[in-house]
């Protein structure tokens, strides 16, 4: 896989390209990255990026023209644009292993008040991390490609991915390590018995209390199995 980020902050990704997971995926050659300054493809002698909105407002906007040449600097065939936004669709574990498949990424990053929607029309999707709002898109970009790459096949074990939080519409269950009991507060027995099926549904009944007790719009989504059913009624008598 390709990642190309376009941003006015390039040096912001460089650290987080030579570190951890994302880091080793490039250095094995898994992943490939490209950092562009939007700034690069200004016409001008300053270097402008960004300007009035029409109609009046506050804030500046990002321009067409730097954005879309910097855009056609790295653009191929198979590219696919994500625009990183406040207004866009959130994102989730389900958009990350759909862009997990994409053989190139382009990751805008917005700026200052926001872009010129025509930016947005020629983006193939726009993307929000969350309910909130940051300064540029950055951040975004990071996050979407640490969640994208990890997905991506060879990156890291794949039993170390199908049991975390989102890849079966619930929460993780709680982990434990050494020691096995620590000032007074000891690992579930369950977990020190060796019974691997006992193992597995308690870490099924603590992954459905949890996604109940943290997120219930999750858990409202989830179809429970005829399993799921018997451990939740079991865990609310208290067996």
């Amino acid at each position: 896989m390709r990642i190309s980020i376009l941003t006015l902050f390039p040096e912001l990704f460089e650290n987080f390209f030579a570190t951890s997971i994302v880091g080793r995926a490039c250095r094995e050659g898994t992943v490939s990255y490209d950092l562009v300054q939007v700034r690069d493809f200004a016409h001008d002698v300053h270097r402008t990026v960004d300007d009035k909105p029409f109609g009046g407002g506050a804030g500046m906007v990002m321009k067409c023209q730097p954005a879309f040449d910097a855009i056609n600097s790295v653009r191929t065939d198979d590219s696919h644009i994500v625009l990183l936004s406040a207004k866009g669709v959130p994102y989730t574990q389900k958009k990350a292993h759909e862009l997990a498949k994409k053989s190139h990424l382009i990751f805008l990053c917005g700026h200052y008040e926001g872009v010129d929607e025509r930016i947005v029309q020629r983006c193939d999707e726009e993307i929000s991390i969350g309910d909130y709002v940051l300064t540029g898109g950055e951040l975004g970009a990071m996050v979407i490609t640490d969640s994208v790459v990890r997905l991506i096949p060879g990156v890291i074990r794949s039993d170390s991915i199908c049991e975390e939080s989102y890849e079966n519409g619930l929460l993780e269950y709680p982990q434990y390590t050494h020691p096995a009991d620590y000032q007074g507060d000891p690992v579930p027995e369950v977990l020190l018995s060796g019974h691997h099926e006992n193992i597995r549904k308690w870490r099924l009944q603590q992954s459905l209390l949890t996604t109940r007790r943290v997120r219930p719009d999750l858990f409202e989504a989830h179809e429970l199995t005829d399993e799921e059913k018997k451990l939740l009624e079991a865990a609310d008598h208290g067996e």
